[in-house]
């Protein structure tokens, strides 16, 4: 398939209905990918990152930072995908000791996330604002598939909550949700899906202040991220490398002084969510939610 093609596909989110869609998308783009760039760019900071730059008919951009520990090619393809699809079967029975499953569910989501996003990053100058909303949306329908997968009821979608005044529901606040998972028709979790936590953190734990206080309750939310990374200069003859764009004080002040989430989980971990305290308490891989700690939210 041609860069053109691909775009075209990707920009088009209504050919995104199934989690095939999506595996066939990326195997498409890694098709791709493994035989007509103009160039692999290696970030200069962060060794395993890497952008790709597009020949003319991409107009010669150079896409988002890509965690070469994370993406496969296109050969791996077949036994990865297989693999995936039936983890999503079965992931309550996956423990902590099945590792190569449990990093082949992370290594998917991102490799054919990141297919559609580095696709759409061949998008002329001017439209990256599109860029980065059709990546988000299908970024949300990605997980809203894959939790729905796994057995659980999920959806998007709006929540009213009842104002009370002196006893008596006074009016309603509508707020609007990536995920909405229930059990028996129950509420059970909120959960917010974005491609970075980029200028959204501080809303989503507002988020879970503000619903607990308006209905009295304590109802679980998490937060799904695909990464926290982004392209900057450098001073460098090789002028690419990568910044963060995890804000660790704004992650750590909101939990201890406001509420913590009860469930923070990327795809593309930062090495200081593994080790800083307060982070390494609170944030986790992919993973942890579909073998773990979804099924102990639904059950509470």
């Amino acid at each position: 398939m041609t860069l053109q093609a691909l775009v075209d596909w990707a920009s088009d989110k209504t050919r995104f209905k199934k989690i095939a869609d999506y595996i066939d998308f990326a195997e498409w783009y890694l098709d791709f990918k493994d035989n007509s760039l103009q160039a692999v760019i290696v970030s200069q900071n962060e060794r395993n990152y890497c952008f790709y730059q597009y020949r003319d008919d991409g107009h010669f951009n150079i896409t988002r930072p890509i965690n070469s520990n994370l993406i496969y090619p296109r050969t791996s393809c077949q036994q990865k995908h297989d693999d995936f699809l039936r983890s999503l079967k079965i992931v309550k029975d996956i423990g902590n000791d099945q590792l190569a499953l449990r990093n082949n569910i992370i290594e998917v989501i991102y490799t054919v996330q990141q297919c559609v996003g580095a696709a759409l990053d061949a998008l002329p100058a001017g439209q990256s604002n599109k860029a980065r909303k059709v990546n988000g949306d299908l970024f949300e329908r990605l997980v809203q598939l894959i939790i729905c997968e796994t057995g659980a009821s999920c959806r998007g979608g709006t929540v009213s909550v009842p104002v009370e005044i002196d006893g008596k529901t006074a009016f309603n606040m509508n707020y609007q949700h990536d995920l909405l998972i229930t059990d028996a028709g129950e509420l059970k979790v909120i959960g917010s899906v974005k491609t970075s936590s980029k200028d959204r953190i501080d809303k989503i734990f507002m988020d879970k202040f503000l619903y607990c206080k308006l209905t009295e309750t304590a109802l679980p939310h998490i937060a799904i991220f695909l990464n926290d990374v982004q392209r900057k200069n450098t001073t460098t003859v090789n002028r690419y490398g990568i910044n963060s764009t995890f804000l660790p004080g704004h992650f750590k002040g909101f939990t201890i002084k406001l509420n913590p989430l009860d469930g923070v989980y990327y795809c593309d971990i930062r090495p200081n969510m593994r080790t800083e305290p307060i982070l390494r308490d609170h944030i986790k891989t992919i993973d942890y939610l579909l073998c773990e700690d979804l099924w102990t939210l639904l059950e509470a």
